[in-house]
């Protein structure tokens, strides 16, 4: 059998539209959530995740629900709601939840999961009314920017202030990233606090240019996912 590791993303059931322009430059990947992730960028993947790193984690398992009884179903399954629209808050297997406004919520799944544990909630029987499955998995991109200097890099493309002084750790802006919408969201994931990018899935190729552009001043760039877990 062959290793699934050794063929190209498009060759999994699950990709992002970025993989192009990462994939010919990657040391290793990794299979998860039906999907290839890069495990290893380059030999300097720590130093470089600490200073100014990007990754992209689209394949990952997320899930969405909508609707007035969102909040509720989301608590049913034991996981933390936060109490204001922007925010975000991690459940105690380390899956991050994303109030987006009072009746939209998000889950992504955790830095050391297979996304197992998201699957199964995307499967529970809804709520009779008032809350609806949303596919953030298909509809947007997600990319993860880490290191000391991710404030600075968006200072280049997006007008919020995300220093930490205005945007601390479980805080979220929905604003205007690089001139395409984006939602950014700064949380712990694995060892290290980070912003996550959500954006429309056929923007993905050129945000992760445009974020790479931003963190040449930094001497950022791709990193794997070893380096963040």
């Amino acid at each position: 059998m062959s290793d699934p590791t050794s063929m190209l993303p498009d060759q999994h059931p699950r990709r992002s539209l970025a993989w192009r322009v990462w994939a010919a430059s990657t040391q290793s990947l990794a299979v998860k959530s039906e999907g290839l992730v890069v495990q290893q960028a380059g030999e300097n993947d720590s130093a470089m995740a600490e200073r100014c790193g990007l990754i992209d984690l689209t394949v990952l398992e997320r899930t969405g629900f909508r609707g007035r009884q969102a909040a509720e179903h989301l608590e049913s399954l034991d996981l933390p709601v936060p109490d204001a629209p922007n925010r975000a808050a991690v459940g105690t297997q380390g899956e991050t939840v994303l109030r987006l406004s009072a009746r939209e919520l998000w889950v992504l799944s955790a830095a050391e999961d297979d996304g197992q544990h998201v699957r199964r909630m995307a499967n529970q029987p809804l709520p009779t009314k008032d809350c609806y499955a949303l596919y953030c998995q298909h509809s947007h991109a997600w990319l993860v920017l880490a290191g000391r200097y991710r404030a600075a890099v968006m200072a280049k493309l997006c007008g919020v202030d995300l220093r930490e002084s205005a945007f601390p750790v479980g805080h979220i802006a929905q604003t205007s990233v690089a001139r395409s919408n984006a939602i950014v969201v700064h949380h712990q994931w694995g060892r290290q606090p980070v912003f996550s990018l959500f954006c429309d899935s056929a923007s993905a190729d050129y945000l992760w240019e445009a974020l790479l552009d931003a963190m040449a001043e930094f001497e950022g760039g791709p990193v794997g996912l070893a380096a963040l877990v």
